[in-house]
């Protein structure tokens, strides 16, 4: 069954004329009863019964109308649905962002891909990199911007965007404010709030041990903002990276001795083809300036 036949058997159907419809349908009149004979051969029986000037539907016809309807409405609906994809009017675009990035760095970014793709659908999805791994493979995610302290599997491409410092954030009024920067030890004997989710957690914590810096942990949270809010009410200090802190009640100083600081990517999969949304997002994550940021 061809979706021609379709066609002419429907136009057949709404003229009750095979000379309108081959009309209709801009094909001559023997084309068409031809295609509506090979389609009574597929479906077992006649489809319209031709009597002198009148044309009516059998039986069969009227049973297979509303199907045969449904079956070209669908496809139409395919073939605009694919032409819109193609040409991102409506392409969905799933993005996933460790939940340690802070937004601030990507508001410009994102800004300006909306300005230029308006008919991409992107939803963001926060998680931990393991997670985010995990979701990519399974192609329930396109993209994902991650960073860690090792490298990445070899199974993805990783596509630098910036380099980030790490801070000791704190409230206004702590005895740091009066420095330009921190070293490491400085921390020692701090009250320290803990962010459960930084891919960077026990890197910090093996290089407190290591210079010799203990802190009361005081607090643990998975949420970044709860961490900052405490921070900002003077509950303890924390490591985290320089575009995370975001709450006005913070103060935070660059850590020097020694210099921390992680490599924020865009992460996909190796060899996978992109459909024209990510395409399209990937080409733009290339072509923004990111601005050099690596710790001097």
């Amino acid at each position: 069954m061809e979706m021609h036949q379709i066609r002419y058997f429907l136009a057949v159907c709404d003229t009750l004329n095979f000379t309108r419809a081959a009309e209709r349908c801009n094909v001559t009149q023997p084309a068409l009863t031809r295609a509506i004979q090979k389609l009574e051969d597929e479906l077992g029986g006649l489809l319209f019964r031709r009597e002198r000037n009148l044309t009516h539907l059998t039986d069969l016809g009227r049973l297979m109308r509303p199907h045969l309807e449904q079956v070209l409405g669908e496809t139409e609906t395919a073939k605009r649905t694919a032409k819109g994809f193609l040409k991102l009017d409506d392409a969905p675009l799933n993005l996933g962002v460790m939940c340690t990035i802070g937004p601030q760095r990507f508001m410009g970014f994102l800004a300006d891909f909306r300005m230029r793709h308006p008919g991409v659908e992107l939803t963001l999805l926060e998680s931990v990199p393991s997670r985010l791994s995990e979701l990519l493979m399974e192609g329930k995610l396109d993209v994902a911007i991650m960073a860690q302290p090792g490298p990445f599997e070899e199974r993805f491409d990783v596509r630098l965007l910036y380099r980030e410092r790490f801070v000791i954030a704190f409230p206004a009024g702590h005895a740091f404010e009066k420095r330009n920067a921190l070293a490491v030890q400085d921390v020692d004997g701090e009250n320290y709030l803990s962010r459960i989710n930084c891919e960077y957690r026990d890197a910090l914590g093996e290089l407190c041990r290591e210079r010799g810096a203990t802190v009361h942990r005081v607090y643990s949270s998975e949420r970044e903002d709860w961490i900052q809010t405490m921070v900002a009410a003077g509950l303890g200090i924390c490591f985290m990276p320089e575009y995370s802190a975001s709450h006005p009640g913070i103060v935070s100083r660059p850590v020097v001795d020694p210099p921390v600081e992680r490599e924020v990517s865009l992460i996909t999969v190796g060899g996978r083809r992109f459909s024209p949304s990510v395409a399209a997002f990937v080409e733009a994550v290339r072509r923004h300036e990111w601005g050099d940021l690596a710790v001097a």
